[in-house]
C-alpha cells in the first residue's frame, strides 16, 4: 500500500486499483502522480501567458454595456464582474485565472482550455461502477454495453449549447440522455426495448435529473413517420444524433474467451426482435445505418453533428473487420454530410483475458471509436 503524502485521494485511487487486480499498486500511483504533475506543470506555464493578457485586456463594462444579447453561457456570467476583452475582434472574454470564452462560438460554451482538452485524439478513462458515482450503473446492467452518463456529458457539451436538443434513436438505457440531464440540455430517445427505456427512467429518478421524452418502437419506422417525428420534436431542430447502435450481429453469437465470465456461454442479443439492428447480417446493419442517417438528416440543424460510437470486431483470417473504418466509408456517401474525425476511447475499467495465449496475439480491445460527422447546409 502507499503511504506517502499525496495531492491525490490515495485512499480511493488504491481501493479501485485493488477491485480490478492491480498488484504493485505503489508503482501505479507513482505513475499517476508523475502524469498530474507533468500536466499541471504544463497548465501552469500557459497561465502565465494567460494572466499577462489579462493585465492587457480592457474591462468588459468598457466595451459591452449590457450581456443581454450575447447569450453567454452560465459560468462566464458568474464571473462576469472580473471579465475583460482581449484582441481587436473584441470577442474574446478572458479572466483573471486565464481562462477564455469566445463570444461568438456557435458551438458550444466551453471555455478554450476545456475545448483544447476535449479535442485529443486519444483518451482514457476509469469509471467506477459502484456507489454514487456509478451514475446507477446498478440499474443500467441490464443492458450488455451501457454508456457513461459521465462519457456522454462530455460529448454533449463539447458539441451543443445550453437548452439545445440531443437525439438519440438507439438509447439502450439512456446513457445519452442521462448524460443531456447532468448538463441542462434536452433529449429525446428511441428503443425497441420497453425494459431499457424503464430501467432509464428508474435510473433518471435515482440520479435525480429530467426524465426526458422517450419512444419504444423500430427507430427507421419512427424516421420515417413525419408525423410521429414532428410530434417527438415539436419543431425543434436537433443540435446533437449520438448514437451507440448495436454492431450487426456481435452480441447475437456465442460468447468465447473473457466474454464467458462476463455474460456466460449464451449469446445475448439486445432484443429477439428481427428488426433489431443487433441481428442483422454485416451487410444489411451498414444499409440500415446510412439509412437512418439519411432519415434523420433533415431534421438536424445547420452545422449539426452526428457521433457514433463502434467497436471492431477482431480480424478473422482475411477479413479485417475494421467497422468503423466501413462505417466512415458508407456514411460519407451521404450528401450534405461530412466525416469530421474520431477520438478513441480506452475504458480502463474494461476486464482482461489472455486470448490467444500461449500461440498467438488477439488484442484485448478495450477501446471504441468516437466517429464525428457534421451536416453542412
Amino acid at each position: 500500500m502507499a503511504t506517502k503524502k499525496s495531492f491525490l485521494d490515495l485512499e480511493k485511487i488504491e481501493s479501485e486499483l485493488l477491485k480490478y487486480g492491480v498488484e504493485d499498486v505503489d508503482s501505479e500511483i507513482e505513475k499517476i502522480e508523475k502524469e498530474v504533475k507533468s500536466t499541471l506543470n504544463s497548465y501552469k506555464e500557459k497561465n502565465k501567458i494567460a494572466r499577462e493578457q489579462y493585465k492587457n485586456a480592457v474591462p468588459f463594462s468598457e466595451v459591452y454595456e449590457s450581456t443581454v444579447s450575447l447569450n453567454l453561457p452560465a459560468w462566464v456570467l458568474k464571473k462576469i464582474d472580473s471579465a475583460r476583452i482581449f484582441g481587436d475582434s473584441k470577442q474574446m472574454i478572458i479572466f483573471p485565472d486565464g481562462e477564455k470564452y469566445q463570444i461568438n462560438n456557435p458551438l458550444n460554451n466551453l471555455s478554450g482550455g476545456d475545448w483544447l482538452n476535449f479535442t485529443t485524439s486519444v483518451f482514457s478513462t476509469f469509471y467506477t461502477t459502484n456507489g454514487k458515482d456509478s451514475y446507477a450503473h446498478d440499474i443500467r446492467k441490464i443492458h450488455p454495453s451501457p454508456k457513461p452518463p459521465q462519457l456522454m456529458k462530455e460529448i454533449i457539451e463539447f458539441f451543443t449549447k445550453e437548452n439545445e436538443l440531443v437525439f438519440d434513436y438507439f438509447m439502450g438505457v439512456g446513457g445519452s440522455l442521462l448524460g443531456a440531464g447532468l448538463c441542462n440540455r434536452k433529449a429525446i430517445g428511441i428503443d425497441l426495448n420497453e425494459k431499457y427505456i424503464e430501467a432509464y427512467k428508474n435510473a433518471a429518478k435515482e440520479i435525480g435529473v429530467d426524465i426526458f421524452s422517450t419512444k419504444c418502437g423500430n427507430c427507421l419506422e419512427i424516421l420515417n413517420n413525419g408525423k410521429e417525428m414532428n410530434s417527438l420534436l415539436r419543431d425543434e431542430k436537433i443540435s446533437l444524433v449520438l448514437i451507440d447502435p448495436p454492431y450487426a450481429n456481435m452480441m447475437s453469437k456465442e460468447k468465447t474467451g473473457g466474454d464467458i465470465a462476463v455474460y456466460g456461454n449464451n449469446a445475448t442479443p439486445f432484443t429477439n426482435d428481427e428488426r433489431d439492428f443487433g441481428n442483422l447480417s454485416q451487410t444489411a446493419f451498414f444499409d440500415s445505418l446510412k439509412q437512418s442517417v439519411e432519415l434523420v438528416l433533415p431534421y438536424i440543424k445547420k452545422h449539426g453533428y452526428i457521433v457514433i460510437f463502434i467497436k471492431d470486431l477482431q480480424p478473422n483470417k482475411k477479413e479485417l473487420n475494421l467497422l468503423h473504418a466501413d462505417i466512415i466509408e458508407k456514411l460519407n456517401e451521404i450528401p450534405n454530410l461530412n466525416y469530421k474525425g474520431l477520438r478513441i476511447w480506452a475504458d480502463r475499467s474494461a476486464k482482461l483475458f489472455p486470448y490467444g495465449y500461449p500461440f498467438s496475439f488477439v488484442a484485448n480491445q478495450i477501446h471504441q471509436y468516437i466517429l464525428v460527422f457534421r451536416k453542412e447546409k
